[in-house]
């Protein structure tokens, strides 16, 4: 008899065990509370600007290896798109002044030795400093593990800090940044070259998944939250979507949750989880980026801190964006578009705009909020967590949301019988 597994949340986590346990044979049903899937990572037709834009721009890298996978398991691979190496175009606003970090190709950080793919005006021996970040414990303080300040802090690795811990580095796990460093600076350019989803997140990464999942007779169950359980022994035993609404589980069949920490505690009390967020402000323009523009450009000294070229629009995000959460909208569009215009080297009055705030993009990654991050088990034994909030040694990220779909899924093959 097939076993059946019951995903609950279609965000990319919640995706990427579907995916894994329907390939292994399971009968996967996918239970989402929304309309749509894809949760913080998923496009949309927005009427401002008449386009389909994405409700967060998110970068890969091609050492993101579970979202790469993930990727290739639902043909899509493809479609992440980026330079044929792992070059990072800068540009300070506040100088005018614009360099090229180059980190090759290679699988050894051979760009450390050469000062022309460096970032200007650093030495070897400002790298070095870095190390102490490498191996820190997650409980420690980035603030205490390197020096905050100087010319590689300002124009590196604040911008890469900033963008993957969503907190003001110093105050950021030093464990996670560590973590961060590992699996890009330090593994060479072959694991740093930049991917972005081109044709939009939810044409590469949700839209495919679903898919693949109808075709191998997933039923995909939109506008279904699980509104409550039962236990059988130390079990789930029902599912509860309503008054008429549930679910008997059979007893080989499991339940991964990836559904957000504010669900997931109130689902499951006594569950640990992250309670402190972090806002993300990303904005999108309808406006043909100019020729030679890069499909991604850092950006030191200003209000955007990473700005994107996609066909006709320039998008940008800014990280720790709580400070911008109630600026006016007119206002924090403006300030942002005559950033881009510094940025990109343009002229041009500010064209149709859409700004996306998302108050709970990420948990707030201290030191504090990193311990109450939950494993994959549970106290029940056919009940696993996925989420990029749930402990998987990464901030939260496309990678973590990925690797924690991949570990739960994992748990639950692991328990047929061989």
């Amino acid at each position: 008899m097939q076993n059946t597994a019951h995903i609950i949340g279609a965000g990319i986590s919640g995706l990427a065990a579907a995916v894994r346990l329907a390939n292994a044979g399971f009968q996967v049903h996918v239970h989402e509370a929304t309309q749509q899937a894809g949760g913080r990572c998923r496009s949309y037709f927005d009427a401002q600007t008449q386009l389909v834009i994405d409700n967060g721009n998110h970068l890969l890298l091609s050492g993101n290896r579970h979202a790469i996978a993930y990727a290739k398991s639902i043909g899509t691979e493809a479609g992440l798109v980026g330079p044929a190496r792992a070059q990072f175009p800068f540009v300070d606003i506040k100088t005018g002044k614009r360099w090229q970090l180059d980190l090759g190709n290679g699988r050894i950080p051979t760009w450390l030795f050469d000062k022309n793919r460096r970032v200007p005006d650093t030495s070897v021996s400002d790298y070095l400093a870095l190390a102490p970040l490498i191996w820190s414990s997650p409980n420690r303080l980035v603030g205490d593990a390197i020096p905050c300040e100087g010319v590689l802090y300002d124009r590196l690795v604040q911008p890469l800090l900033l963008a993957a811990l969503n907190v003001d580095p110093p105050e950021g796990s030093a464990g996670l940044a560590g973590a961060i460093v590992r699996e890009t600076l330090l593994a060479g350019g072959h694991a740093c070259r930049p991917l972005i989803a081109r044709d939009g997140l939810s044409a590469v990464l949700v839209e495919p998944a679903i898919e693949l999942l109808r075709a191998k007779g997933a039923g995909i169950h939109f506008g279904h939250e699980l509104r409550s359980y039962t236990m059988a022994g130390d079990r789930v035993g029902t599912l509860h979507f309503g008054a008429e609404d549930t679910i008997a589980l059979g007893a080989e069949d499991v339940v991964v949750m990836a559904v957000p920490p504010r669900a997931a505690t109130s689902m499951l009390p006594g569950l640990k989880a992250p309670t402190k967020f972090r806002a993300i402000v990303n904005a999108h323009f309808r406006f043909d980026p100019p020729a030679g523009l890069p499909d991604l450009t850092g950006v030191v000294g200003g209000l955007i801190e990473w700005l994107f070229a996609f066909p006709q629009r320039l998008s940008i995000t800014i990280s720790g964006a709580d400070r911008l959460i109630d600026v006016p909208r007119e206002q924090l569009a403006q300030q942002i578009w005559d950033d881009i215009c510094k940025v990109a080297d343009i002229t041009a009055e500010l064209p149709p705009w859409q700004i996306v705030r998302e108050r709970r993009a990420t948990f707030e990654a201290t030191p504090g909020q990193n311990a109450l991050r939950p494993g994959p088990v549970t106290k029940f034994k056919n009940l696993f967590l996925a989420g990029d909030w749930t402990d998987t040694g990464l901030p939260a990220t496309i990678e973590g949301s990925v690797r924690s779909g991949d570990r739960a899924a994992d748990l639950v093959l692991a328990m047929r019988p061989a």
